[in-house]
């Protein structure tokens, strides 16, 4: 995935109706009728929406005779992840650090104040 694909994916995800689209998409296929029922906001505006997480490469839109249902492409939230395990692992390694710092000083000798 590129910087601007990446870039696609992080500024669909930080809209919360976009997310709970991602969510119900999560469950299997929705029409755009669908995913519009649990919002109180206008068909234009979702179908907005739709066309952001589209362009993302989160949602893709089927044909269904008169029906155009969209699922899900894991696909482009799996490249996310990956990109957040990156910094996940650098986390990771500062956490080990710390926690063998605090296992040095917790062997340290207490003096008679209790001062490590």
């Amino acid at each position: 995935m590129n910087t601007n694909q990446l870039d696609a994916v992080f500024s669909a995800l930080a809209d919360p109706t976009r997310r709970a689209m991602l969510a119900r998409l999560a469950q299997g296929e929705a029409s755009v009728s669908e995913l519009a029922e649990p919002f109180a906001i206008s068909q234009p505006a979702v179908s907005r929406h739709l066309k952001v997480l589209e362009q993302a490469g989160l949602v893709v839109k089927g044909r269904d005779a008169q029906r155009r249902p969209c699922r899900l492409d894991i696909e482009a939230m799996g490249a996310a992840q990956k990109w957040i395990e990156t910094y996940q692992q650098a986390w990771e390694a500062n956490f080990g650090r710390m926690d063998a710092l605090l296992d040095e000083l917790k062997a340290l000798p207490t003096t008679s104040t209790g001062d490590k």
